[in-house]
């Protein structure tokens, strides 16, 4: 890992170094091939299987092709549903020590905000050219990495997927984090990975968007004023610390400590919200573009 210290600040600066590839990825991919064979012996598809133990049909699509972290509690579900007679069931505590391995997949310039999303208890973000990660879906995120330059591998791309798709569980544990993406109108209109990707990225915007506590505002092109033109950043509140900056470009990223400058994010960001529109026009925003396809 590549980290240097801003000398006026303080903040931590950190650079890509090519990251380390674990066993991780070849244990959950395991697992999501046992999955897959206990579900077509029992006769069912992905979405017959999801409504039987109350998960969504693009999780069990996801864990059987090993992008995503199966749960020990969805392991346990899918036991008894599938009659595995504890085969899936006690590869429980292997899933946790997996999970901990796996915190360490991200890129290294990533890293170090990575280690503080998971204690988090207030995310707010400006995205000027991608949809959030928290909020990308599957196909979407596997698009993006796949047009990366210099291309990746096929296997650093699958990993990342994966890493990508752990982060957002975020999103539906309990006491759940504060929510908050402030969105440029501009990346709902570019159609990154085809139609059929940016459609389904839409409805997942407006899955998200409608749970309780999270917060999508949509920042229209056409404003004649804007706050906050420098570009992206993160505002984030690991439980029991001070609220962090973060900012990340062309592959380097900067933690931001100092008080004084979180307090100036925090009033961009406290304008960017004041100019956009609020969470319904923004979700009928996203309605009406997939109406007009």
């Amino acid at each position: 890992m590549s980290a240097a210290r801003n000398s006026e600040t303080g903040d931590e600066i950190r650079t890509e170094l090519p990251e380390d590839l674990t066993e991780v990825s070849d244990f959950f991919r395991a697992i999501g091939k046992q999955i897959k064979l206990l579900r077509e012996r029992a006769g069912l598809t992905q979405k017959e299987l999801a409504q039987r133990v109350g998960y969504g049909e693009e999780l069990i699509r996801s864990v059987e092709r090993g992008v995503r972290t199966p749960q020990p509690e969805l392991l346990v579900a899918l036991d008894k549903e599938l009659n595995a007679g504890g085969l899936l069931a006690i590869q429980r505590d292997d899933v946790m020590k997996a999970r901990a391995k796996a915190r360490v997949r991200h890129p290294a310039w990533f890293r170090g905000y990575a280690g503080l999303e998971p204690v988090a208890v207030e995310i707010h973000e400006f995205s000027t050219l991608l949809i959030p990660g928290l909020l990308q879906t599957e196909a979407h995120a596997r698009a993006l990495f796949g047009m990366r330059q210099p291309l990746l591998t096929e296997e650093v791309i699958e990993e990342r997927v994966a890493v990508r798709l752990e982060r957002q569980e975020i999103l539906t544990r309990w006491p759940r984090a504060i929510f908050s993406w402030v969105i440029e109108e501009s990346v709902l209109q570019r159609p990154l990975g085809g139609w059929e990707v940016h459609e389904e990225q839409l409805r997942r915007l407006l899955e998200v968007g409608g749970m309780r506590g999270m917060a999508i505002h949509i920042m229209p092109t056409a404003r004649a004023d804007h706050p906050a033109l420098g570009g992206p950043f993160t505002l984030i509140t690991p439980k029991g610390r001070p609220q962090n900056g973060y900012i990340e470009a062309q592959q380097s990223s900067r933690l931001i400590t100092g008080q004084e400058e979180v307090r100036i994010m925090n009033a961009r960001y406290g304008a960017l919200r004041g100019q956009s529109l609020d969470v319904r026009e923004s979700l009928a925003l996203i309605e009406k573009m997939l109406g007009e396809r």
